[in-house]
């Protein structure tokens, strides 16, 4: 390679541009061989709030775990939580069973765990057994004795009436005759029944005789009528009476045994109390002997032909932990209002909705009571009033289940209001930072019920300490992956590339969703090569494969380049023409690509102007890093002068918006070659912040870009003179691709850091910088001198081109005054 001319910043030592991780430092063969480990890394800080979170018993403080997509901490907060939830007891069963005072308000029963099953089963077969009894007592001979004693005691007693009122009749000359129509009176001649045409025939005085008795009996008939009601009523009373008795002797025993068995449930004898009462008066209801009974509804109807009435008797079992051994830990993927707060369902039936307390469902909030509940915060904000209804449950700590019309008083009608249950769980949202902020700013509410964040990092020291934990970890993930063991030499290339993705040589990746991916896709290239251990040749490939599944785009915007469709210069020297590094984001794939950035100055009122901007394809951070670039020219060239400078800088041929302050150091340098004249080496590009001190600010991508000039430079061939121009704070970052680490060991292709302005400049053009001397003067020769004269010679052609149409035109106002100053008194 040519050297530059001056004493600037040296290319950096291969070694410098990637960080090895030595197979040799990892004290094992195969992961086989390593303890995994089950624990969270990396995370003090996250862990921290999550355990104050958890131990703190008070009113609001549930948490946010906030981080980027991919750091595992889902599945941190959930191994976190499962191993605190083991030691705790589990919540009791949420049952709901029907209200026989007021039945559209369903009751609930706390009971421990695995009793809601148990007393579910006992209710079943209490129903059943209850049936069968009654069945048997209703049908046994004593009963429909004693049942036929009531009834034909009845029938005499109405037949003796009629009978006693049909001998009266026939005293007074009249029949007592039944007939369809109901019961009337008739002459009698003897025992024969007079005819009308006969009764006719009988005297006047006879007939009003007759006919006065008919209407006297008529109203003894009514008046013995009206008694009949009465004594029915007497008699079904009777009935009732004998039913209770029986159902009672039948009913009690049964209900007893139950009763003992749940002696200690306080809110289960009361409930059995009313079960008994219920069971007691509706005997004939059960056993299905009820007259004027509806015919029952597709609700009611049963596989086994259960009967309707035997279903407010069941045990709803909202939550049932019989088989839990600890609080549960509840993540809901689809945070609905109705998947969180539950549901009534309804079945559809002529027109109807009918529903009962058999048809009340859980929700995420029922089944995580008593211990956790986990919920992405992006998708409860998807679901419309879902983020609402958590919020309602977390302030009144009830769960109170009701339609989403009811909650919104959009609708009134008549519905089940089951009691509400007592909220008692934490609550642990999962997002992005940005949605944390977004509602922390923008709902009041959010910071008073999640008043802990806890916060998961990115990234993990690299050290000999971490880097065995780190293994262990991907042992861990390995062997809950089911992926063939890794060797030392694939666990060491998976860490450098996790710090590879971080484009930081001094961290590791907690990113670990993109880790895992790297573990499968090299198993799985392992098993194409029928290797039982996956090795670091495994994973390269592994990385080969990613990256061209992803860069169709890159090599189209490499071929348009090396084809010169694209102008980007790799040799020569250029005035005013810098090459920039662009970065593109392709999902989850980030390349880069040289781009020409070209700087034009002439005479002007001291501004650089962004034609990005001007045409609004700038974005903000791009404005502002060129507006720097004024402040620094003033500054640091005309501090007794006027800045008298137009110029104008550009991206060539960019044809998309242009935004970050990456480029601001390459269009400083363009800048600075079009003022003074000095040419620029195309055999070089740029990367870097300035600010207007001077000084080169890190960037991010730097990898990407350094690589992005290279491929250029290779496929034209390396010359040994080209390399790329980054910022010193840079080089920490630095773990570039093998091939650019070896062309860079063979003297073909050169990395520089750079601090200044003036280090990047005396690179670029190959001549000194220049630093004031005593005096204030830069020395002859040096870049920074000619561009100072440049913009001195821009003044004063400022002031000449100014001074005589002041002149002229204070003539032509001919008020008067002095004339205008002469340039050379003005100087003065």
């Amino acid at each position: 390679m040519a050297q530059d001319s001056t004493d600037g910043p040296r290319p950096l030592a291969p070694e410098r541009l990637f960080r090895n991780c030595d197979p040799q430092s990892l004290g094992f063969e195969t992961t086989d061989g390593l303890e995994p480990y089950d624990g969270i890394v990396g995370q003090p800080r996250a862990l921290a709030a999550i355990e104050f979170g958890i131990g703190i018993e008070r009113d609001g403080y549930n948490i946010f775990a906030l981080g980027p997509s991919g750091t595992g901490k889902q599945s941190a907060v959930e191994r976190y939580l499962e191993g605190k939830a083991t030691s705790e007891p589990p919540p009791p069963d949420l049952c709901y069973v029907h209200n026989f005072h007021e039945p559209h308000r369903p009751r609930l029963l706390r009971l421990p765990a695995g009793r809601g099953r148990e007393l579910r089963s006992a209710m079943d077969r209490l129903t059943e057994e209850v049936t069968a009894a009654l069945q048997a007592a209703l049908e046994s001979e004593e009963f429909q004795t004693r049942r036929q004693v009531l009834e034909e005691e009845l029938s005499e007693r109405q037949n003796a009436l009629f009978s006693q009122l049909g001998e009266e009749a026939a005293s007074n000359g009249l029949a007592l005759v039944r007939t369809p129509m109901g019961i009337v009176f008739a002459p009698l001649k003897g025992e024969e029944v007079l005819s009308p045409e006969e009764f006719q025939k009988l005297p006047e005085r006879e007939q009003r005789r007759l006919e006065g008795e008919i209407e006297r009996f008529k109203e003894k008939l009514q008046s013995l009528l009206r008694q009949m009601p009465r004594w029915q009523r007497e008699t079904r009373d009777k009935l009732r009476r004998l039913g209770a008795e029986v159902s009672r002797v039948t009913v009690v025993p049964l209900v007893d045994e139950l009763r003992e068995r749940f002696a200690d449930e306080a809110s289960v004898r009361s409930h059995l109390d009313a079960v008994e009462k219920d069971m007691v008066e509706n005997a004939r209801k059960l056993v299905g002997k009820s007259e004027g009974e509806p015919s029952p509804s597709p609700l009611m109807a049963e596989p086994g032909g259960e009967r309707p009435w035997l279903r407010r008797y069941r045990v709803n079992v909202l939550v049932d932990r019989s088989d839990s051994s600890g609080a549960p830990v509840v993540h809901e993927d689809n945070p609905t209002y109705h998947n969180l707060i539950g549901r009534v369902e309804h079945i559809p039936h002529m027109g109807a909705a009918l529903t009962d307390f058999n048809l009340i469902k859980p929700g995420a909030l029922h089944r995580a009571n008593g211990g956790y509940l986990l919920i992405d915060a992006l998708q409860l904000l998807r679901h419309s009033y879902a983020w609402e209804g958590l919020k309602r449950a977390l302030r009144s700590k009830q769960i109170r289940i009701e339609s989403l019309g009811e909650a919104l008083s959009l609708i009134s009608t008549y519905s089940l209001e089951p009691e509400p249950v007592a909220l008692d769980a934490k609550l642990v949202l999962l997002g992005d930072p940005f949605v944390y902020y977004l509602l922390s700013g923008a709902d009041p509410d959010f910071r008073e019920l999640f008043k802990v964040a806890a916060d998961f990092g990115t990234r993990l020291d690299w050290n000999p300490e971490s880097q065995d934990l780190y293994a262990r970890v991907l042992a861990r993930l390995v062997k809950e992956e089911g992926l063939r063991p890794f060797g030392r030499d694939a666990i060491a290339r998976v860490i450098e590339q996790s710090a590879r993705d971080l484009g930081d040589s001094q961290k590791m990746s907690l990113l670990m969703s993109r880790v895992l991916d790297l573990l499968r896709e090299a198993d799985h290239w392992a098993a194409r090569h029928q290797r039982p251990t996956v090795t670091a040749a495994d994973v390269d490939r592994a990385l080969e494969a990613r990256i061209y599944r992803a860069d169709r785009l890159r090599e189209q915007l490499l071929e348009q380049m090396v084809r010169r469709t694209i102008l980007v210069d790799t040799e020569g020297a250029q005035v005013g023409q810098v090459n920039g590094l662009a970065v593109y984001q392709m999902g989850d794939f980030t390349f880069a690509r040289p781009s020409r950035i070209t700087a034009r100055a002439r005479l002007g009122k001291g501004e650089v102007v962004d034609i990005e901007r001007e045409v609004e394809l700038s974005g903000p951070i791009h404005s502002k890093g060129v507006l720097i670039l004024g402040g620094f020219l003033g500054a640091r060239y005309a501090p007794r002068h006027p800045l008298s400078l137009s110029a104008s800088l550009v991206f060539e041929q960019s044809y998309s918006g242009v935004d970050g302050d990456s480029a601001s150091a390459a269009e400083l340098f363009a800048l600075l070659s079009a003022i003074s004249g000095v040419p620029l080496r195309q055999s070089l590009a740029v990367t870097g912040s300035v600010n207007q001190r001077g000084e080169i600010q890190a960037i991010g991508a730097a990898n990407e870009k350094i690589e992005g000039f290279f491929d250029l430079c290779k496929a034209r061939g390396l010359s040994g003179d080209q390399g790329v121009l980054i910022p010193a704070a840079n080089v920490a970052h630095l773990m570039l691709r093998r091939e650019v680490v070896e062309a860079a060991a063979e003297g073909r292709f050169h990395v520089y850091p750079i601090a200044t302005v003036d280090e990047g400049i005396e690179l670029l053009t190959g001549r000194p910088a220049g630093e004031r001397d005593d005096g204030g003067d830069y020395p002859e020769g040096s870049v920074n001198l000619l561009v100072e004269r440049r913009l001195i010679d821009l003044a004063e052609a400022a002031r000449a081109f100014s001074g005589p149409r002041e002149s002229a035109a204070g003539d032509e106002d001919g008020d008067g005054g002095p004339p205008a100053a002469a340039p050379e008194a003005r100087r003065r």
